[in-house]
């Protein structure tokens, strides 16, 4: 991005956890469920998420304790945002 000149602000949810409700905006702007984001070899997935039935409202409040659960980076741009994992992601955000 910053090859093509495209400005962009770096948010480590790792330093400074999103919210549930923060975390549910995001994912609504990439058209994403928590689930898709989940990142399940983490320690966090087995002891809190793996073998239970979790609603969307219970996995948001998870990965919101736990920023180790979700996947990374997702890239915002306007009002969308994509989980850029594979860099051809970020044409969606037309870059």
């Amino acid at each position: 991005m910053t090859e093509k000149g495209v400005e962009y602000e770096t948010v480590n949810y790792l330093e400074k956890p999103l919210s549930a409700a923060g975390l549910k905006q995001l994912l609504d702007q990439a058209d994403l469920k928590p689930s898709e984001v989940l990142r399940t070899k983490e320690d966090a997935y087995s002891q809190h998420v793996a073998k239970k039935k979790l609603s969307d409202d219970q996995l948001l409040a998870l990965m919101a304790k736990h920023p180790e659960l979700i996947q990374r980076p997702i890239v915002v741009r306007g009002n969308k945002a994509v989980l850029a994992r594979e860099i051809g992601k970020l044409a969606d955000l037309n870059i």
